[in-house]
């Protein structure tokens, strides 16, 4: 007896082609006889195996790793003395849907590995879509984005043999100074967050807000998790990589699934724009802090995350975040960083995902009426009939004329230079790590550091990369560094891990 899959599922219509008729078979393709060869007429099986063959977009090259929801964004107080975001308006509530991720992990890697998470946010706004795109760490690793490319390679896998290597990651830390900040962060407490709910997420740039009557302020954005701050140790975090890879991953489907809803509370740092010319630190270098002795948090809402994707390729494995998705009232700064952002994130979703990415239902704006002067390219959907492809027009069809001005800008002059930042009062690479190990840990959060760095370096790293990390430590905090090397020589030995001259680390 013949059984067709329409039965078995209760269906009698069946399943379809791409086009829309009816499929002749989801089981058998069509051969010359019952043992004869396939047919290339059979449309359907060509197209099944055409289609399964281009199934796979290329993984994001960083941050391949994730998942996410949806959700709101609810407005708890008044801001608009900074910013005229209408999303910011009291009383507004705006969709959103958010990712999290690891950094330099592919795409199957484990979600409890040690790394930097991903904290990326898409606002659904009245204005336009506003995307967040930060991190769980205030700072990052480098402060130039012509060093981007050069540090992420470091975190990937070596020519040879395919695989990830300590010493290449050292070996870039240590000759960039800068990361010490980041790195300090990474290999503390916060470097395994137990879930993505329990942990927190920031902006991590500085932006502009500026207000309806054309004030500017700086701004960096905090989100505190309320569900508390929880960390896996590395015992656990290495524990659960071999039991289940897919464990943040789970957590977040499954507590939404039960009706659990995490939450997060947006405070925000404002600085007034002078004061970002004479501040002590460079405001706008990624590998700084604003203390919040300088600059308190303003609570401005709370995101709740309270839909699961339908489906995970399509919402977001296509979802496109990207820094250059800004709104009135919200606008970059001089961070470096930022900067070359704006320009990358977006073309790499052009390359990943193709030109007409933004058309996708996940990232597609909620703004009725707008006019954009893109047109075709592959896989264009959305379009404007016979109206102007060109501006100005004599047919009415909409186009931005602004001159003056810019809104969203800010002064600037000298020559063209490639260095760092101006050096200000108190800028140093190894400063604010230091007071976040001496004054933010206490005694039990320094000495799971110190194991956490020791058995990092442990992993291979060769001379004399392996006694410039140890001058790397010792320049953040002399006694902890001592410590850490202390470590490394009792567990390989003394005479494995002989002194090395090297020149003494430079700062900016």
């Amino acid at each position: 007896m013949t059984e067709t899959l329409g039965s078995i599922h209760g269906n009698t219509s069946g399943s379809t082609t791409g086009t829309g008729a009816p499929a002749p078979s989801d089981r058998n393709s069509l051969t010359l006889g019952p043992d004869g060869p396939i047919l290339l007429h059979d449309h359907h099986f060509v197209e099944q195996m055409a289609h399964f063959n281009r199934e796979r977009v290329p993984e994001r090259n960083v941050h391949a790793k994730g998942s996410g929801a949806f959700g709101t964004f609810e407005v708890t107080a008044d801001v608009t003395q900074w910013t005229k975001a209408a999303m910011f308006k009291p009383g507004t509530s705006t969709d959103m849907l958010a990712r999290f991720s690891t950094v330099a992990g592919e795409m199957g890697s484990p979600d409890t590995w040690r790394d930097p998470r991903g904290f990326s946010l898409k606002f659904y706004t009245s204005e336009g879509n506003w995307d967040l795109v930060g991190n769980n760490t205030p700072v990052f690793f480098i402060r130039d984005t012509m060093k981007f490319p050069h540090f992420i390679r470091s975190q990937k896998r070596r020519g040879a043999n395919g695989l990830r290597d300590n010493d290449m990651q050292w070996d870039f830390w240590t000759l960039n100074p800068e990361s010490a900040h980041q790195v300090t962060w990474l290999m503390g407490d916060r470097g395994v967050p137990r879930s993505w709910r329990h942990m927190q997420g920031y902006g991590s740039h500085t932006y502009l807000w500026y207000n309806e009557a054309g004030e500017k302020f700086w701004v960096k954005f905090h989100f505190k998790s309320d569900q508390g701050v929880e960390c896996l140790t590395q015992e656990d975090a290495n524990r659960i990589a071999g039991e289940d890879a897919d464990f943040h991953r789970r957590d977040l489907f499954d507590s939404i699934d039960a009706g659990e809803f995490p939450s997060w509370t947006l405070h925000v740092q404002v600085m007034p724009y002078d004061e970002a010319k004479t501040y002590r630190f460079n405001p706008f270098d990624l590998t700084k802090v604003w203390p919040h002795s300088d600059y308190p948090l303003h609570e401005v809402g709370r995101m709740t995350l309270n839909k699961n994707p339908e489906n995970h390729f399509a919402q977001i494995e296509q979802a496109a975040f990207e820094p250059s998705a800004i709104v009135p009232g919200i606008g970059f700064s001089p961070d470096k960083m930022l900067l070359g952002r704006v320009f990358a994130y977006a073309d790499t979703h052009r390359y990943r995902i193709g030109p007409n990415y933004q058309q996708l239902p996940v990232n597609r704006h909620r703004v009725e009426g707008a006019y954009t002067y893109q047109f075709d390219g592959p896989m264009a959907y959305d379009h404007t009939g016979d109206r102007s492809k060109y501006a100005p027009n004599t047919y009415d069809d909409p186009y931005s004329d602004l001159t003056g001005p810019a809104e969203d800008g800010w002064e600037a002059d000298g020559e063209f230079v490639r260095q760092a930042y101006t050096l200000r009062a108190e800028d140093d690479d190894f400063g604010q790590a230091g007071a976040l190990v001496r004054e933010v840990w206490d005694d039990a959060a320094r000495e799971r550091f110190v194991g956490n760095v020791a058995g990092h370096l442990l992993g291979g790293v060769s001379e004399p990369i392996l006694e410039r990390a140890f001058e790397y430590w010792k320049a953040v905090d002399a006694d902890t560094g001592k410590r850490i090397e202390e470590a490394v020589r009792a567990e390989r030995g003394a005479n494995d891990v002989a002194p090395h001259p090297t020149e003494p680390l430079q700062t900016v």
